[in-house]
């Protein structure tokens, strides 16, 4: 924005009165003559004027104070009154071509907090198969070797099957166990574990004693609508 000047309307009014008071003074100073004559008439023969005026050095040097002095007075005046006269008003800037803001980095959206829900769901499915909970959860101290085996090969069998059908699962690092590999500098920690003598920098060299699982892909059924999610098994209840 710029500024631009104008005069206050009451501006133009004392600018008027006061250009008049200096043209009445002036026109009282011509033909009033207060101080006496300064001009003598055009007849004037051996200092003597014929019509009987003879001019007055101190009268023309008067008049020479009034005519140099009142204009004076009067700008002296307008210079000191015109901060108050003048307002100011801003105009605006021609437009002018603004460069192209650059477009402001998104940070990517924060990720979804993790549920339970689908870790609940997985193991209901466990449940449902193979009985997996169930089984985790008795107490096979009093059971020998031979009991205890022919019950985890069908527990075995059905938990493999709903791991195979609802699961993908891919290694971490490829190559078998006793292979030779290399950590690289930007590894993910929760995807490598270090065991061992760990010391100094990346990258590593070690060995693979196991490559690790990742679920490249979930297929998980949907849940009945208004199910609780929490629920791993239902409570069985026969009635007779």
């Amino acid at each position: 924005m710029a500024n631009r000047s104008k005069l206050k309307p009451f501006a133009f009014i004392l600018i008027i009165l006061l250009l008049g008071g200096l043209a009445a003074g002036n026109y009282f100073m011509l033909t009033r003559a207060p101080f006496g004559n300064c001009i003598g008439s055009q007849l004037f023969i051996n200092g003597a004027d014929l019509y009987g005026f003879k001019p007055s050095p101190s009268a023309c040097l008067n008049y020479g104070y009034y005519f140099i002095g009142a204009p004076l007075a009067i700008g002296l005046l307008l210079l000191l009154t015109l901060p108050f006269l003048v307002a100011g008003r801003e105009i605006a800037q021609e437009a002018r071509p603004q460069p192209a803001a650059e477009p402001k980095k998104v940070a990517p959206p924060p990720p979804p907090k993790p549920t339970t829900d689908a870790a609940v769901q997985l193991l209901g499915l466990f449940q449902r198969e193979g009985r997996l909970i169930d089984f985790l959860r008795e107490d096979i101290q009093p059971y020998d070797d031979t009991q205890v085996g022919a019950a985890v090969r069908t527990i075995h069998q059905t938990c493999r099957q709903v791991l195979a059908e609802h699961l993908t699962l891919e290694p971490v690092l490829k190559g078998n166990e006793g292979d030779e590999v290399t950590i690289p500098k930007d590894f993910d920690p929760s995807a490598v574990r270090l065991t061992g003598n760990v010391s100094g920098e990346p990258p590593f060299q070690g060995t693979l004693r196991h490559a690790g699982w990742r679920a490249a892909q979930v297929k998980l059924p949907a849940q009945p609508s208004g199910q609780d999610p929490k629920i791993v098994a239902p409570a069985e209840v026969e009635i007779p």
